[in-house]
């Protein structure tokens, strides 16, 4: 399918996508894979006879392809949803509900999505005590302040792989270590994380971990929780007993199906892809740190492959989004989709120290399979234009 396009002073301006973090296109080889499931192969896998059957395979295939992705013992550990929200609210809520003779202390870092941050605050009406754990400048979390705020009451403990705002990579591994010393349960939100970098549940020491499907170019509407053998969780969507009796519903076959094999094709490419959009994602730090009064967000080299975030003074970073978008067709974000319908600074950003008129002027962007090393003057000259342009509008 071509590029869409648009005209702009008489002249066509083809369309760059830098929002991968809010939605990404369904690549073609899943499309072709699972729509067989929409059409032909479009059963109850719940029913007995051939059609259900088949599309009951599809399932396990699907569960799978996913395991491996992130090295989960066995198949079975993965139980599908409709997508990360839902994985977050039954790993949080289901965990801490289920296990909760155990202790009713929850935690979480203080840039968490609000997937997480929400289902927390959720559970503190029902009488369980929240703490936010917080994070350095960059992002990274303060494992002294983690150590010091978990006792063995806290079931739940949650933190994300990285960040989808400012692209930081967290110390997992260590964080586990803390958790599992102190607590009961880590739970890993990766949905930022999953199929750009290698994630290994058992070396990692994770118990609980989230996924989404379209966040790794497969269908909308389908995610993923890993759990941890042993683990135990109370279900939040009672019903027919689906998926363990955890998460009950007639299962999306077409949008898991594909979900598995973008899992199948992301393990096959990482390595590759990870140098790849590492080497355009550089570059576009460079230029864009030329620019007066440009700073980079989230720490500067455990970051995400793909991600660069940018905040510029005196200006807001909505605008720098609307104009992007109408002036160049070239669409980034300003935060996270969840969150920026809000006129609020973000969460991430004053959690890591900046003061709110600082926060307001975040740019962010993420590059995805479409973009390419030649896109990188014309992105680059689009935002300088646009500061240029913004600031000297500005009040300020």
């Amino acid at each position: 399918m071509p590029t869409p396009s648009l005209t702009f002073r008489g002249e066509s301006m083809r369309r760059i996508y830098l929002d991968h973090a809010a939605a990404m296109p369904v690549d073609p080889r899943v499309l072709e894979f699972a729509e067989r499931y929409l059409q032909r192969d479009f059963g109850n896998p719940s029913s007995l006879y051939s059609v259900g059957l088949e599309a009951k395979r599809a399932i396990e295939d699907a569960r799978k392809k996913v395991a491996e992705l992130i090295n989960a013992e066995k198949e079975t550990c993965i139980v599908f949803t409709s997508g990360a929200t839902e994985s977050n609210n039954l790993a949080i809520k289901g965990t801490a509900l289920r296990n909760i003779g155990k202790g009713k202390k929850v935690a979480a870092s203080a840039i968490e999505h609000m997937s997480v941050l929400n289902p927390l605050k959720e559970l503190q009406k029902r009488g369980f005590e929240l703490t936010n754990i917080p994070v350095d400048s960059t992002g990274i979390v303060d494992t002294e302040k983690l150590n010091d705020i978990l006792t063995k009451d806290t079931t739940v403990t949650s933190i994300m792989y990285a960040n989808n705002e400012i692209g930081t990579i967290e110390p997992i591994k260590e964080i586990s270590e803390i958790v599992h010393e102190n607590g009961l349960y880590l739970h890993v939100d990766a949905t930022a994380a999953a199929g750009r970098i290698p994630i290994d549940v058992q070396n990692e020491g994770i118990d609980l971990l989230t996924l989404s499907s379209n966040d790794i170019y497969g269908p909308q509407g389908a995610g993923a929780l890993y759990i941890k053998p042993g683990v135990r969780l109370q279900s939040i969507l009672p019903g027919g007993g689906q998926e363990r009796g955890l998460r009950s519903g007639t299962e999306n076959v077409f949008a898991i199906a594909g979900m598995g094999e973008a899992a199948r094709i992301a393990k096959a490419e990482m390595v590759q892809e990870c140098k790849r959009l590492k080497g355009i994602r550089d570059d576009l730090i460079v230029e864009m740190l030329k620019i007066d009064e440009s700073y980079l967000t989230g720490h500067p080299t455990q970051r995400l492959p793909h991600h660069a975030s940018f905040r510029f003074s005196r200006i807001e970073g909505e605008s720098i989004l609307l104009n992007m978008d109408m002036m160049y067709n070239i669409q980034v974000s300003t935060g996270s989709a969840c969150t920026s319908r809000t006129l609020e600074p973000s969460h991430v950003l004053l959690a890591i120290g900046l003061k709110h008129e600082e926060a307001h002027g975040s740019m962010v962007i993420t590059l995805g399979r479409s973009n390419a090393f030649e896109e990188i003057p014309i992105i680059t000259k689009a935002v300088k234009e646009t500061v240029q342009r913004l600031r000297e509008l500005s009040p300020l």
